[in-house]
């Protein structure tokens, strides 16, 4: 490969792993499991965990709580899938769940519960794509394979000075450098100097690769993206509730779509007006107030409104007046009920709201 003209993989290789045996978060408790394929399970959950997601956020909130409730995947298959969405509630990108449940299902009929330890077998199972499995392979049963995420390929750019490449090439790239004798310090080392030190704004004085780095006198350069924008959305949430004694129930949605499939959420439209004159005899949307969320690709404004209905009878009626797709199937929940069910993150901002004028 051109990139290994003239290139020391031998001094690369010691200066990556004295790097990480000085400097290496070693205490990540993924790091220290088995390798022979007995915990492979638990490095899965924690690779899924961490696309898109923090490390402190993982290990402060999600990782430990969701192997509690689902330590095998056996566990995982069998649950149900709010069971699943619930302890996944606040990392987004629920798609990564929801694939996770079915891998798990899958693993449960064709691999006797167990994830398999091929690479290729790896990126047939829902979700898991060429960084998830080399990850697997070589942290979960110690295989010597090559990956590379978003923090590696930053490294592999600036070091060889590359503005472009295809995924294809940096994959190879990898596979020609991976260690054969140290793969899992290798490969650690390698996210943890993308992850800390090779930055956006790169710490290049005490980078372990600064000596043979071609792109460190101008790293903005490596590489050339261009900027990419959010789609903006405008929705408008609904709050319908009715009060039974002093308890509010409020209208919550299991949505079908895309953006949040198979979680609660307020009923919306981007309709604002599809109340204005359905009927005289209802009681008219409080605007309270424009909620601002960032999701996926979207840039999300939401106006939330609160809608205070006598019964149960005309928040019903009130609903099919809104008419959006998930409106039939809306149910009612108190707030401690509330608790309970897996939400979007659009919806806790709106519920508080609400909380705070019911």
């Amino acid at each position: 490969m051109k990139y290994l003209e003239g290139f020391n993989v031998a001094h690369f290789e010691h200066c990556v792993l004295e790097w990480y045996a000085r400097c290496g978060r070693i205490e990540l408790a993924w790091r220290n499991f088995r390798r022979d394929g007995s915990q492979s399970y638990e490095v899965y959950v924690s690779e899924m965990m961490l696309q898109q997601t923090q490390v402190s956020r993982v290990l402060e909130h999600y990782y430990f709580p969701f192997l509690q409730e689902f330590p095998t995947l056996k566990s995982l298959a069998n649950a149900t899938q709010e069971r699943v969405l619930k302890a996944w509630e606040g990392l987004g990108y629920y798609a990564r769940a929801r694939n996770m449940q079915e891998c798990a299902r899958i693993c449960v009929q064709k691999y006797s519960g167990n994830l398999p330890r091929d690479t290729h077998e790896l990126q047939k199972l829902p979700g898991i794509g060429a960084y998830s499995a080399g990850a697997i392979a070589c942290f979960g049963f110690g295989e010597s394979v090559g990956f590379v995420d978003s923090n590696i390929a930053r490294v592999f750019y600036r070091l060889f000075a590359i503005q472009k490449a295809s995924t294809k090439e940096l994959f190879s790239l990898a596979n020609m450098l991976v260690s054969t004798h140290s793969p899992f310090e290798y490969n650690q080392a390698l996210l943890d100097i993308g992850a800390l030190v090779c930055v956006k704004m790169p710490k290049c004085p005490i980078c372990p690769l600064s000596s043979m780095c071609k792109g460190k006198h101008s790293p903005q350069l490596y590489p050339h993206k261009k900027p990419r924008a959010r789609e903006n959305l405008h929705l408008h949430l609904f709050g319908v509730y009715f009060l039974r004694g002093k308890k509010a129930h409020i209208a919550l949605c299991q949505s079908d779509s895309a953006l949040y499939f198979g979680l609660y959420n307020l009923p919306q439209t981007t309709n604002p007006k599809i109340l204005k004159s359905k009927s005289n005899d209802f009681p008219l949307p409080t605007h309270i107030d424009t909620l601002k969320h960032n999701y996926t690709k979207y840039a999300i404004s939401a106006e939330v409104y609160a809608i205070k209905c006598e019964n149960l009878p005309q928040s019903r009626s009130i609903l099919a007046c809104i008419d959006t797709r998930d409106s039939h199937k809306a149910e009612f929940f108190t707030f401690t009920e509330i608790d309970t069910i897996a939400l979007c993150s659009l919806a806790k901002k709106a519920l508080k709201l609400l909380r705070s004028i019911t």
